[in-house]
């Protein structure tokens, strides 16, 4: 009887992780109140559209369009960077230290998507909503929405990206 039971329990656990995978951060409630920040990225606007022809930017900014452009193929158009207003001065420093739960996002403003950055233990961790709070955080990392495409970029430039946080300067 014990082990049928450990074998049930162990059924819809694994069918629940397959059922919520997705987003490895919970959905910042609070966005809205969150401050914008300025950055280079801001300053501009947008995004290139994916028409754009990007091969004389950085990498990272080329990698940057070719997978927002997976998310909508004209070109996500106006972006937003939003700061939890508790970890403000961590953002400022761009040293790292983030304390544990969600603190930095990029609004995708005309798609109204949400690119969530967040940390546990020192460890940067990710996740996609729509602003409603819909977790849209793909499994598969084909279509730029999955947990792994956000982490693969923000730890693959170590010249503009610290604990998950990219940006030109450093």
């Amino acid at each position: 009887m014990q082990m049928r039971s450990l074998f049930a329990g162990l059924f819809f656990w694994s069918l629940s992780t397959c059922v919520w995978a997705g987003s490895e951060i919970p959905f910042p409630a609070d966005w809205k109140n969150w401050e914008s920040v300025s950055t280079a990225l801001t300053g501009i606007g947008a995004l290139p559209g994916c028409d754009a022809d990007v091969s004389a930017l950085p990498p990272i900014y080329q990698e940057t369009v070719e997978t927002y452009c997976n998310v909508r193929p004209e070109g996500p158009g106006a972006v937003e960077i939003l700061v939890d207003p508790a970890q403000t001065a961590v953002y400022s420093s761009r040293a790292g230290g983030y304390k544990d739960g969600a603190d930095m996002i990029l609004r995708l403003k005309d798609l109204g998507v949400l690119f969530v950055t967040g940390h546990h233990g020192g460890k940067a961790l990710y996740g996609v909503f729509k602003e409603d709070g819909t977790d849209i955080t793909s499994a598969e990392a084909g279509n730029g929405l999955s947990a792994g495409v956000c982490r693969e970029c923000h730890s693959g430039y170590s010249a503009f990206c610290v604990e998950g946080q990219c940006g030109s300067r450093r």
